[in-house]
């Protein structure tokens, strides 16, 4: 079953439940699938963008990565299991594959940072099979060659889960272009969080993950970069919310 928040239907699974679905569909090998993690900034992304709105609809999974969605879902009287924080997921992921043999592949994040974090992942889960990692350059979407380049390499790698950290909505536009000819079971599009498994960007105290204050750090540690995101970003979200809730916007 899915809800409703602002026209973006979210799976009600908790971490657990997105967890075992996954894993067993990367080892059924059945057609390839991508899973979409969605956060407040994708919600009011998707209100204007019909590319990802419809790469959302096309998804096997849409598991809620913020807790915004977590106190939007609970306004609106359609309570979520909790939240499927895509760090905590692609970690989570990788232990489990590393107990089922299951092969892995990390494309993007900054230079460094998925190297970093298959080193690290590999001393936590020594069985764990990385079988590629790739940071392709900037502008890599406009260069044919340098997308010969990565799907090349992921057909020979033939990894059961990729994990593609290339920022929202660039990692879903790339993955709903190419997931069908890399036939990997199972994409998924998990923002920065090479960088945090490589602590090459601090993640914030578990108090304040917790409570939903992760945004407030990462805007303290990256101000620069995030500010549109959070300090414009968040009071339009509370207000698309707050318009469903009263029903002056009727999302379907």
């Amino acid at each position: 079953m899915r809800i409703n928040i602002c026209g973006v239907k979210i799976d009600q699974y908790s971490f657990d439940e997105v967890v075992k679905c996954i894993i067993e569909y990367a080892i059924s090998n059945k057609e390839p699938e991508y899973v979409v993690t969605p956060n407040a900034q994708h919600i009011l992304t998707l209100q204007k963008d019909t590319r990802f709105q419809e790469i959302y609809r096309q998804a096997l999974l849409v598991v809620p990565d913020g807790v915004s969605l977590l106190w939007a879902a609970k306004f609106l009287q359609t309570p979520l299991k909790g939240r499927v924080n895509g760090t905590d997921l692609f970690e989570q992921l990788c232990a489990i594959a590393a107990e089922k043999d299951l092969k892995i592949f990390l494309l993007g994040g900054r230079p460094g940072a998925a190297e970093k974090a298959k080193e690290i992942l590999q001393l936590k889960h020594p069985n764990l099979k990385v079988v590629g990692t790739h940071c392709p350059p900037y502008g890599f979407e406009s260069k044919p060659k340098e997308l010969a380049l990565i799907n090349s390499k992921i057909r020979e790698a033939k990894p059961h889960i990729l994990f593609v950290g290339l920022g929202a909505p660039k990692q879903e536009y790339w993955i709903s272009s190419n997931y069908q000819e890399l036939r990997v079971p199972i994409s998924i599009g998990i923002g920065v969080s090479f960088e945090l498994v490589a602590n090459m960007v601090k993640r914030a105290p578990t108090l304040m993950q917790k409570s939903g204050l992760e945004w407030l750090f990462r805007l303290l540690v990256e101000p620069e970069r995030l500010w549109k995101r959070y300090i414009v970003g968040n009071p339009l979200f509370i207000w698309l919310v707050l318009r469903q809730k009263i029903g002056l916007s009727k999302f379907e």
